[in-house]
């Protein structure tokens, strides 16, 4: 059978995930099922929109740092309004802010082909729902200040304009966003948090199309417009963030809060970026390190290394891809690449790819090193044969040629702990299907398993697997 026709393995999580974010939970849920039910179409498709929208000019109308990609591997269903209702909206690390599409929406879609129910909201049938005025002190922090032409009910407006032509816009709420709050080990209650976000009411090009569509997007993103920063601006949860994404078994968990087990080291975030940049500092294959040029991994416009979990595989620049790869190669001489689909490399082989093929090593800033092992670098395709996911971000793309980023690819069995109190991220390998532990204010610590917390749920989508989303709260401020 040609290597075009098969499918990909997905390094994805694929079944329950427990996401923890203090002490309040909310669903969120995979988009994909797993690695039988993506093509390498498909995934590269996910990823060259994404990638795209991580490289484009954002054009905020009125300010602001918010970056909405479209596609996303996670969806969380929350309840907004009073009474509330629920909309599933993509969890994102490269957004900002929490929009979701209005009634009244031109050009929202309708349906999605991900099997869910599309809703608009809509502020005035919430009693708790308020429009946001140009201004606010939150219209006027987001955007750097007193806005131009500005007067009393003037609407704080946002518009988003992406590289490919896509395009968000509305305006900002005030609504209560329901959560459940976590009262002790796998016990929770339920809570309501007052949170700004967009309210959609136009969107065009693949923000408009059913494919993969969603109410919005929850991001997770550094800046103060975001859910995340709200919450911790009012003293509800730290700036912190971590998860540990499963992709032997399925599962894993996401978190916000204070996670003290288990321990992790970190290297410095590039400060001033919109993504979480970090710096790069060597690779090393097979335990020898590339002789790549000193500046390959300098940090500007267009250059240096994003941690990313939205994006699925790993791109680099083309000099390192290509060292990379041939020192790859050089362990296994007498092996034949076949290119699939015009961008792929695979080949056939059986046996242990553990066993054959050599480590790969990142090394950053503080003395972090990020292990990448073949079984997860290659992807089984079928019983004898294996494609690499490795891309070249030189043929990917024309702005992002001298980008390197780093999607689940390799950060899967990993936590990730993106700590932006101390503008620090770090990892370490751990045990996705196992359990951590985060502490409150209060010094009360919670153990979190991914898989206890999600045997409760039996809800599934379509082809979209639940997981829970915890939000690690202080219990005297809820």
């Amino acid at each position: 059978m040609d290597l075009g026709r098969l499918l990909l393995a997905i390094a994805t999580v694929s079944s329950l995930t427990a996401v923890v974010c203090g002490n309040v939970v909310f669903q969120v849920h995979n988009k994909f099922k797993g690695r039988e039910d993506r093509s390498l179409t498909a995934m590269r498709a996910h990823d060259a929109r994404r990638h795209g929208r991580l490289l484009a000019d954002v054009d905020l109308q009125l300010g602001g740092n918010g970056h909405p990609s479209e596609t996303g591997l996670y969806f969380a269903k929350i309840g907004i309004g009073s009474p509330s209702k629920d909309y599933y909206v993509q969890v994102d690390t490269g957004s900002d802010i929490l929009w979701v599409n209005c009634i009244g929406c031109d050009k929202c879609p309708k349906k999605s082909d991900l099997g869910i129910e599309l809703s608009l909201y809509d502020p005035k049938s919430s009693s708790t729902g308020n429009l946001v005025t140009c201004d606010e002190g939150f219209c006027t922090s987001t955007y750097n200040g007193p806005l131009p032409g500005c007067r009393p009910n003037l609407l704080c407006q946002y518009n988003v304009v992406y590289g490919d032509g896509s395009s968000t816009a509305g305006y900002f709420v005030k609504d209560d966003v329901q959560l459940d709050q976590v009262t002790g080990n796998l016990q929770t209650s339920s809570t309501n948090g007052s949170v700004i976000f967009g309210c959609g009411d136009k969107q065009s090009g693949e923000l408009g199309s059913s494919s993969e569509a969603l109410d919005g997007i929850l991001g997770f993103g550094q800046a103060n417009s975001s859910m995340l920063s709200q919450l911790a601006s009012s003293g509800k949860v730290k700036k912190i963030f971590a998860h540990c994404l499963d992709s032997i078994n399925g599962g894993g968990i996401f978190a916000i809060g204070d996670v003290t087990q288990p321990k992790v080291n970190t290297t410095p975030l590039v400060p001033n970026q919109p993504h979480y940049n970090v710096i790069m500092k060597e690779v090393e294959v097979g335990g020898d390190v590339l002789p790549l040029p000193t500046d390959v991994f300098d940090s500007g416009d267009g250059k240096g290394t994003i941690i990313d979990s939205g994006t699925t595989l790993a791109y680099l620049p083309d000099e390192v891809y290509k060292q990379l790869m041939n020192a790859i190669m050089a362990k296994q001489p007498g092996m034949k690449l076949h290119t699939v689909e015009a961008q792929f490399s695979c080949f056939q082989f059986v046996g242990s790819v553990d066993h054959e093929f050599p480590m790969v090593k990142f090394h950053f800033a503080g003395s972090l090193t990020l292990t990448v092992y073949p079984h997860d670098y290659l992807f089984q395709i079928r019983e004898d044969a294996w494609c690499f996911g490795w891309m070249n971000s030189g043929v990917q793309s024309k702005d992002g040629k001298d980008m390197t980023l780093l999607g689940d690819l390799v950060l899967s069995n990993k936590l990730v702990l993106y700590d932006l109190e101390n503008q620090t991220i770090g990892w370490t390998e751990y045990n996705c299907s196992s359990s951590i532990k985060v502490k409150d204010n209060s010094g009360a610590v919670y153990s979190v398993g991914a898989h206890d917390l999600s045997s409760s749920t039996t809800l599934v989508i379509g082809q979209v697997f639940p997981v829970l989303l915890f939000v690690y709260m202080l219990h005297s401020l809820l």
